[in-house]
This record gives C-alpha cells, sequence and structure tokens, in this order.
C-alpha cells in the first residue's frame, strides 16, 4: 500500500477516534442538555451516531491536513531578514500658491 493512502487511512481513523471522545465529553458534561435529550428519546442512539460520525469527518479531516502540512521542510537559516537602520525623517511636501 502506498505511504500516502496508509497516512490518510491512519489520519482518519485517529480523526474518527477523537471525534468519539469529544461526543463522550459532550454527554459526560451534558452540554445544552444534550444527554437528557438523547437519553429522553427513542431514537437516541441515532442521534449520537450522527453527532459522532459527522464529527468524525470534521475531525478527520482536520487531522489529515495537520499530518501533510506538518511533513513540510523546515526552513534553514534565520527565520527573519537583518535589521535595517530606518531613519525618520519628516517628508517635505511642495504647496505651490494659486
Amino acid at each position: 500500500m502506498p505511504k500516502l493512502i496508509r497516512l490518510y487511512i491512519t489520519q482518519v481513523a485517529w480523526g474518527f477516534v477523537i471525534s468519539a471522545m469529544f461526543v463522550g465529553v459532550l454527554l459526560a458534561l451534558n452540554v445544552a442538555n444534550l444527554r437528557s435529550l438523547i437519553t429522553g428519546s427513542d431514537i437516541g442512539v441515532v442521534a449520537i451516531l450522527m453527532i459522532w460520525f459527522m464529527n468524525g469527518i470534521v475531525f478527520a479531516g482536520v487531522q489529515f491536513a495537520y499530518a501533510i502540512m506538518s511533513m513540510a521542510e523546515k526552513p534553514k537559516g534565520p527565520r527573519r531578514g537583518t535589521p535595517v537602520a530606518v531613519s525618520l525623517k519628516p517628508a517635505t511636501i511642495r504647496i505651490e500658491k494659486t
């Protein structure tokens, strides 16, 4: 399997794991009375699965993007340019009288 495909699959899996933890924290802290709404509904399992899946898509995309962007080469040498001596002189403006 190519390395990029393997990287994509592992990062997407991590994104869904992070989503599961996020949904668990949402339910544990009862954010916006979500736990009570889900446990009081007859289709609460579907609601949990939908929240997990939709957040999983977002977290998987972010996780993969972070993994790809962190593969960039680090810049070599100084990160900033050398300071330039700045002379702050007022600009002269000519005003013609008419």
